[in-house]
């Protein structure tokens, strides 16, 4: 959730929560299950680029892949140490810490006591040039018939986009299936202008522990949902920002419809 892409036009509050709400687009898309998107016996790799994006983007999956006794994969493409330039209070040594940590809390409000988290360890907001890298060093983590879950190759974060794009690489020569999330193209896209790609749009209807536990699992991250005290800077996922992703579903691109 750090420094994002101007072409995407990500200022200000952006679409709100209630305004996707209403959308025709949101509507008419298919609903899905869990056993439907990811069948017993699949293993899931969830890939985020920074930490927070696995549960901004797919939270509630997870906790029902816990729940279903399953132990996906997380891999935390960087460690979000740059959400903070300049801060007296967050330098990037402690931010990298402190972010490991909340993922940490953040799973285990999702039913993930012990956790399987691969970091890499790629420099926060330097995903693009690491991007041939970064296929490869996911296609060592990848295996034939796994599901691969990851941000939207236009979300409109740089490290978004560029982590989607290694996802593309590594899942066609692994053959790995690959599902995207929106989490800012919520932010800069708006009902109606076509912008996501709505034929391949499935929605996973969530129970009510299941959002409520997306819910907790986000307020874990206390180094970006509060302001920074040192600079006088908003939060970096202000409440507005979460409510888009805290709808009774969770919406994926599937890249092989």
């Amino acid at each position: 959730m750090d420094t994002v892409a101007r072409s995407r036009h990500i200022a200000g509050a952006g679409t709100t929560a209630a305004a996707w709400r209403l959308a025709p687009e949101l509507a008419t898309a298919p609903l899905t299950t869990l056993d439907r998107l990811a069948p017993p016996g699949t293993r899931v790799v969830v890939v985020a680029p920074h930490p927070d994006d696995e549960i901004l983007a797919c939270g509630a999956l997870l906790y029902l892949l816990a729940q279903r006794g399953d132990a996906p994969l997380v891999v935390a493409v960087t460690d979000g140490e740059a959400s903070h330039p300049g801060s007296p209070d967050w330098p990037p040594a402690r931010l990298r810490a402190q972010r490991s940590r909340e993922t940490v809390a953040a799973l285990a409000c999702l039913g993930m006591a012990q956790p399987r988290i691969e970091r890499l360890g790629i420099p926060d907001g330097g995903v693009e040039a690491a991007e041939p890298v970064l296929a490869t060093r996911l296609g060592a983590l990848l295996r034939p018939g796994d599901l691969l879950i990851t941000t939207w190759d236009h979300d409109g974060h740089p490290d978004h986009e560029a982590t989607a794009r290694a996802c593309v690489a590594a899942a066609r020569e692994h053959e790995a299936r690959l599902l995207q999330a929106p989490v800012w193209g919520w932010h800069w896209s708006t009902p109606g202008d076509g912008a996501m790609p709505w034929s391949h749009a499935r929605k996973l209807a969530l129970p009510a522990d299941a959002l409520e536990r997306k819910r907790a699992a986000l307020a874990c991250f206390t180094s970006q949902v509060e302001g920074d005290a040192s600079t006088g800077a908003a939060p970096i996922l202000p409440a507005f920002a979460m409510e888009r992703v805290l709808h009774p579903f969770e919406l994926f691109f599937d890249c092989h419809d």
